[in-house]
């Protein structure tokens, strides 16, 4: 950095702790720029006091700019009543700047006529004989610069706190958001591994005596969906190792569309027959909407498992690349198989009367996971549908609209 860099960088640090000392150098620059060839030295000594008496009130513009240029407007006053003409008058074009910078209208009106009122009063006094309204319009146009200068700088200053305030608030929405997507992340992901886990957990319980290698399978997938909780937890948080195995984690892809068919396993392995559709090119699909998709099918999952004791889902995704369509439908009376359910109906660790029996076709969840499948549908200009079916059962249908800017 340079001197001149150095000395600009000083002068801004002083300015934000005290404007005086910042706003003295130009002052004592002015003072200096005007004391003439000997004009103000050689004369009488009030000419030197007038001079000061002009210039020095300066160094506190910013601080009380009225105040500045009414000491300026009597200093200039006892000036003309002393008939002494000084350059150092240009201290209350400055003085009119600082207002019209700083003040609103409702001062900086008044000072501007009051200043347009001693040009007047200057012209009459000292304008050469016959140039008195050549004198007015050449004084007049200077207050005038001075004062849209000031006015410039007060509608540009109000400009860049605009911008601010707009970035500081969307510096904040973004946050917001993020913490909304972190919550509906946490939701979806400690919500549906923990009911599994639950479920497994029960279902080791239960058949740990009659069937044990049964239950130890079923521990298996208790520890195998724990680390994978553990692991989505990371890439949601962004938290987590460090290094290569760090790496090795983010490198991983979010869950999408062909995720769904572990997830459906690991539904089945916690006793929920699940069967899952897909139709249309997923490849088509962006990775953000996929990860939607995912985590709509993974929490409408979640809640059969928690709600509808015995029930079967049905899985249905179809996509293009404009639009996704999502169905869960989970039904209690289970269908005859089919080409499509083949293998789907499985017994994995938890086999059929593993699991606490009863229908529970009401509300479902606590609200949040509905909320945050309508926040994730929105995301996309979708639309959501939740609710009973007739005959039993429950059905989520969601609708993105994967064209629409986001």
């Amino acid at each position: 950095m340079d001197p001149a860099d150095r000395l600009a960088a000083r002068l801004t640090a002083l300015s934000r702790w005290s404007t005086v000392p910042a706003d003295a150098l130009p002052a004592a620059a002015l003072f200096l720029a005007t004391l003439g060839p000997g004009q103000v030295l050689s004369g009488p000594p009030w000419l030197l006091a007038l001079q000061t008496a002009l210039v020095a009130p300066l160094a506190w513009r910013r601080r009380a700019p009225l105040a500045v240029l009414g000491a300026i407007g009597l200093a200039a006053a006892v000036q003309w009543a002393l008939d002494a003409q000084l350059p150092a008058d240009a201290a209350l074009l400055v003085a009119l700047y600082t207002v019209a910078a700083h003040r609103p209208w409702r001062h900086t009106l008044p000072a501007a006529l009051a200043l347009q009122a001693g040009v007047l009063l200057a012209a009459a006094r000292w304008a050469p004989p016959g140039q008195f309204l050549f004198t007015v319009a050449a004084l007049s146009a200077m207050a005038a610069a001075a004062l849209m200068a000031g006015l410039w700088m007060r509608v540009r200053r109000a400009y860049v706190t605009s911008l601010e305030r707009d970035r500081e608030q969307r510096a904040r929405l973004a946050v917001a958001e993020e913490r909304a997507r972190m919550t509906r992340d946490m939701h979806d992901i400690v919500t549906h591994n923990l009911s599994a886990m639950v479920a497994l957990a029960d279902s080791a319980a239960y058949v740990r005596h009659s069937a044990p290698d049964r239950a130890a399978a079923a521990m298996e997938h208790v520890a195998a969906t724990g680390r994978l909780a553990l692991r989505d937890m990371r890439r949601s948080l962004s938290t987590g190792p460090s290094g290569a195995d760090r790496l090795d984690e983010l490198l991983q892809p979010a869950p999408g569309i062909a995720e769904l068919g572990p997830l459906a396993e690991r539904m089945r392995a916690a006793g929920l027959a699940t069967r899952v559709r897909v139709a249309g090119d997923a490849e088509a699909v962006p990775a953000a909407a996929q990860l939607t998709i995912y985590r709509l099918v993974q929490e409408a999952l979640t809640n059969t498992l928690r709600h509808a004791s015995g029930a079967r889902a049905d899985v249905r995704v179809e996509v293009s690349s404009s639009r996704a369509e999502v169905e869960v439908v989970d039904v209690r009376e289970p269908a005859a198989p089919g080409p499509l359910d083949a293998g789907t109906r499985a017994s994995g660790p938890l086999e059929a009367g593993t699991r606490a029996s009863g229908p529970s076709f009401g509300l479902r969840g606590d609200g949040r996971g509905i909320a945050g499948m309508r926040e994730r549908v929105a995301a996309y200009g979708g639309t959501l549908d939740a609710g009973p079916v007739t005959g039993g059962g429950w059905r989520v249908l969601a609708v993105l609209d994967l064209g629409a800017p986001r």
